[in-house]
């Protein structure tokens, strides 16, 4: 059978521990045999992020935005104990972060959905799409430990050289301090995607902060995004039957929870890393969590929203069989695919992608699922728990 062409590479970015080692098996099983694939690769583990002091994460970033559509794995953002572990020189900065902040988009999360495995939240019946805000906030902030009496100040230098000054508190004892920031331009971006991605898939958009605390920072985004739906996508909106509203966050929570689903929940950069944790978990799996990043000039990442699965990994080394749910990093291969095949006009790529992730939910629908899956269904006589390489094996069946 010939294989299915490329005309423009992806930018592909390997990671770390378990991962990696699916990301490989995936290519393997389910592209290779099926698709002439090309890719523009960038190791983005640990070891070579340490070795090139982290320029690696930098230089995919940019090939990011030359060819427009890439494929991310998932990887390590070390803390003390990983630099222990991995003799690092410093503590490298969460790759992630960094692609976020060179392409500044919008990071759009949904789960995917089995009739099989009934959500936590019993009125739940549609996915809940978490728009998440990828620049500034606490990812971006200073910070330093305060060892004793003193005072901290927030001061702002202006181009002409005045300032403004703000005293945050007077210390009489140790603590600690932080300062974060974003930008209008980032902020306007985040809400022009929000908008646009609302129109695309025609589901109402919530957007929640918390402005009654955070008067000036969480009021600066809600202005925006208000100013920006009243003057550009109102109309639109409108005409296609669909909502915008702006909620408090605790608000926004209480009305998830009882919501039946089927909406966009644009939440701050944080915010949308806990809620879209908490949704995945809800519906099933951190492995059943789709997760692309869409930045305002057309540039799209597209990754698998959990981490390196450590404990698997481990268990690997020592020979060990796993059972790791590698269904978020397939959708981040097909999703990367789709889009390819659409900006570069090949139908049959995106049929591709089509039918490998149909393959995927045949495979779960059939009763053949990974251990963190199959501890859900109801109906535990219509389940096979398998191994990684068996399910692979089963979705290869099915393709």
């Amino acid at each position: 059978m010939a294989k299915i062409q490329m005309k423009t590479p992806l930018v592909e970015m390997d990671g770390d521990e378990m991962t990696r080692i699916l990301w490989q098996k995936i290519k393997d099983e389910l592209i290779l045999p099926f698709v002439d694939l090309k890719t523009e690769y960038y190791d983005l583990g640990l070891p070579e992020r340490e070795r090139t002091r982290d320029e690696v994460t930098m230089q995919a970033a940019l090939a990011n935005k030359k060819y427009g559509v890439a494929v991310k794995c998932a990887t390590i953002t070390p803390n003390k104990q990983r630099v222990e572990e991995y003799n690092l020189s410093e503590m490298w900065k969460s790759p992630n972060g960094t692609i976020r902040a060179v392409l500044d988009g919008t990071v759009f999360r949904a789960p995917i959905l089995i009739d099989s495995i009934k959500p936590a939240v019993r009125n739940w019946k549609k996915p809940i799409t978490i728009a998440r805000h990828a620049y500034g906030d606490v990812y971006k902030a200073s910070e330093f430990r305060i060892e004793g009496e003193g005072k901290a100040e927030l001061v702002f230098t202006a181009a002409d050289g005045t300032e403004r000054r703000q005293t945050i508190y007077d210390f009489e004892c140790p603590g600690v301090l932080q300062g974060q920031y974003n930008k209008d331009t980032s902020i306007r971006a985040f809400a022009h995607s929000c908008f646009q991605y609302a129109i695309d898939t025609k589901q109402d958009l919530w957007f929640s902060t918390k402005d009654t605390i955070s008067k000036q920072y969480d009021q600066t985004f809600k202005l925006l995004f208000e100013e920006i739906y009243q003057t550009e996508y109102k109309a639109k909106f409108e005409e296609l039957g669909i909502e915008y509203f702006y909620t408090l966050i605790d608000d926004a929570v209480a009305r998830v929870i009882r919501s039946e689903g089927g909406f966009i929940w644009a939440c701050k950069n944080y915010d949308g890393d806990v809620m879209s944790d908490m949704v995945s978990t809800a519906v099933g799996s951190l492995a059943m969590m789709t997760s692309v990043l869409v930045s305002p000039d057309g540039n799209y990442e597209y990754e698998a929203a959990h981490d390196t699965v450590t404990r698997h990994y481990y268990c690997y080394l020592k020979g060990e069989e796993t059972s790791t749910n590698p269904m978020a990093t397939i959708f981040a291969w097909t999703g990367a695919l789709r889009k390819r095949g659409e900006l570069d006009e090949l139908p049959e790529l995106v049929a591709f992608a089509d039918r490998l992730e149909a393959a995927c939910i045949k495979t779960l629908d059939d009763g053949i699922m990974t251990k963190d899956l199959a501890g859900l269904v109801e109906d535990k006589s219509a389940v096979t728990a398998v191994n990684s390489d068996q399910f692979l094996k089963a979705i290869r069946e099915r393709m």
